[in-house]
């Protein structure tokens, strides 16, 4: 079977592999479709400080569960399935109180272990969600990035009565968009290029910003009756946006971080505490995928038109390519298994 592996940082190889067998409590999924995150970017640069090299990367994948492992019940071979990446403990601090994306002895499957980007993955059975059979497998596997926009969203409190400002209009701010317009908030996005403007209209933006020419805060300045967006989210994880999102928030606004970068934020404590605002991280998913997929079925959410690219498998290397070299052309790029 083919699988995508980083050796180390700046070696990606497509390879043969062997099929796994099904340890107890778990299942072997055959992957049909698997999507290429920016995150699978990083682990490739060495980028990535949570990554463990040599590793199979992908942790956006759906596929038909081929094989049980002991104890394991409601689930069948030929199911059709996503699966979350994010494995947890379950006893721990985080775990205990329903955080399980910061689990004390977390585990992403493409990152910590290996992940979905090979013909054939073993996965704990805890971490398969059913599809529906009429679901294709590449709307199956958006259902990991969407649970991502879910998790900040809920953290943050999204509503009808919310002006949200996202800033960045890539996959990630493409996907919060979404999910905050199901949710029926007013959405702004702000972006630096043209084109991935347009394609936020497309996607239901109530308004686009661009942020060269037109400064964001004087932009936002008259929303929600002069006082600000009522919900900021940084998209683009970029550190000096957090002192921006501060100084245009609205009172007892909320502010949802994405971003993974070390480097240091401004942050004006007179601005948080004359606001009361509220600043909250946001990393992976708190066991949202059967929401998303209920919302994909539904069609509350209709992503297909973010799929940009399909790549055989084989040809993973020129998928990478594509994304590093032309990254206008591509949204949500996804590699081919089956």
């Amino acid at each position: 079977m083919l699988e995508v592996l980083v050796r180390a940082p700046q070696s990606l190889e497509v390879r043969q592999g062997t099929i796994p067998q099904p340890g107890a409590g778990e299942v072997v999924v055959h992957v049909s479709r698997a999507g290429i995150c920016g995150s699978d970017i990083h682990i490739l640069h060495g980028s990535n400080p949570f990554a463990v090299y040599p590793r199979i990367i992908g942790h956006e994948f759906a596929g038909t569960v081929t094989a049980l492992g002991r104890n394991v019940t409601g689930i069948a071979t030929g199911d059709r399935v996503v699966v979350d990446p994010v494995v947890s403990c379950g006893h721990c601090y985080p775990c205990r109180v329903g955080r399980s994306n910061v689990c004390a002895n977390l585990e992403v499957m493409g990152v910590h272990r290996d992940g979905g980007f090979r013909a054939f993955v073993a996965v704990p059975a805890a971490n398969v969600i059913s599809v529906p059979r009429d679901m294709p497998f590449g709307l199956a596997a958006l259902a990991e990035p969407f649970s991502i926009a879910a998790n900040v969203l809920d953290r943050t409190g999204c509503g009808p009565e919310d002006t949200v400002l996202i800033y960045g209009a890539g996959t990630v701010g493409v996907t919060v968009l979404q999910v905050a317009k199901l949710k029926g908030a007013r959405c702004i996005v702000a972006d630096i290029d043209e084109a991935r403007l347009e394609r936020a209209l497309r996607f239901g933006a109530d308004r686009v910003i661009h942020s060269v020419r037109d400064p964001v805060p004087a932009a936002v300045r008259a929303e929600n009756d002069g006082l600000g967006p009522t919900l900021v989210i940084d998209g683009a994880g970029i550190p000096a946006l957090l002192d921006e999102a501060c100084r245009l928030a609205s009172p007892a606004g909320r502010i949802g971080l994405l971003g993974f970068s070390d480097a240091p934020s401004n942050l004006s404590q007179q601005e948080v505490v004359r606001k009361e605002l509220t600043i909250v991280g946001s990393r992976l998913n708190r066991r949202l995928l059967p929401r998303v997929v209920e919302w994909l079925a539904d069609k509350r959410l209709d992503p297909q038109g973010m799929i940009t690219q399909v790549f055989a498998a084989a040809d993973a290397r020129a998928a990478f390519d594509l994304i590093e070299k032309e990254p206008e052309r591509t949204l949500k790029v996804q590699l081919d298994f089956s």
